[in-house]
């Protein structure tokens, strides 16, 4: 059974002093050993044992042992910095915040117009790297900027378990009539993003069969005003409602 990695770097650390002591034949000797209790092959093993502990002098009075096993990570130079960044989120503001294929294809020609009339003014290099991006890479650029501007928690309406337990509630793919007069209806919030106080309603009246759909508005969620709403459309509707 073979060691474990653990087991193998045990027996390579004490093999290795050692082996960097002994003679040419007392090498062979050891490194046949070492391969059988290893499992290595024998370049891997000679490099394995001549290399462990390696010190390494980072400056002058400080050495410090090599780690074979740890890879320094390579860190790539950034292409696209903090000023490319900078003008690629003014510019997709300026467009309403348009996805990257469509930012993309429109950058040449938005940003020559904006440098025309004077709007912003971009160094030659980041006019260089706006121009040469690619679409994925807009996105990721700006993925910090979109969660800022993400719509949160936007829904007004909180589930209830009264009348779900009372009444049938089906989706719409549910509803199979062939015939008008079912209706399903819903209240729109116009609260602009502020959920605080009183704000404009839609109540929206959807026939289910037809799709004739009615919308009053109404001041708030208040009991008086969506009855008075449900009248309202009831009376626009030109067939009868057989069921709310």
């Amino acid at each position: 059974m073979r060691l474990t990695l653990k087991q193998r770097k045990a027996v390579t650390k004490v093999t290795a002093k050692r082996y960097g002591e002994a003679g040419k034949k007392e090498k062979q000797q050891m490194l046949d050993e070492f391969c059988r209790t290893t499992g290595y092959n024998r370049c891997y093993a000679r490099w394995v044992l001549r290399h462990q502990g390696q010190r390494l002098a980072v400056r002058p009075g400080v050495v410090v042992e090599a780690d074979l096993q740890r890879r320094q990570k390579r860190i790539k130079a950034r292409t696209y910095d903090e000023r490319v960044q900078r003008a690629l989120v003014q510019i997709w503001e300026l467009l309403d915040y348009l996805c990257g294929k469509r930012l993309v294809a429109i950058l040449p020609e938005i940003i020559r117009k904006l440098e025309e009339f004077n709007e912003l003014r971009f160094e030659a290099e980041t006019r260089a790297k706006l121009l040469q991006l690619s679409a994925a890479t807009a996105d990721r650029l700006l993925q910090p900027e979109r969660r800022k501007h993400e719509l949160r928690g936007r829904g007004r309406t909180r589930p209830g378990t009264l009348l779900k337990h009372q009444i049938p509630i089906r989706t719409f793919a549910d509803w199979n009539e062939q015939r008008p007069g079912f209706a399903e209806l819903d209240l729109v919030a116009h609260d602009g993003g502020l959920g605080f106080g009183d704000y404009a309603q839609t109540l929206d009246m959807t026939d289910v069969c037809t799709g004739w759909t009615e919308t009053i508005a109404v001041p708030n969620k208040a009991q008086v005003w969506v009855f008075e709403a449900i009248d309202k459309a009831r009376g626009r509707l030109p067939f009868s409602v057989a069921r709310l």
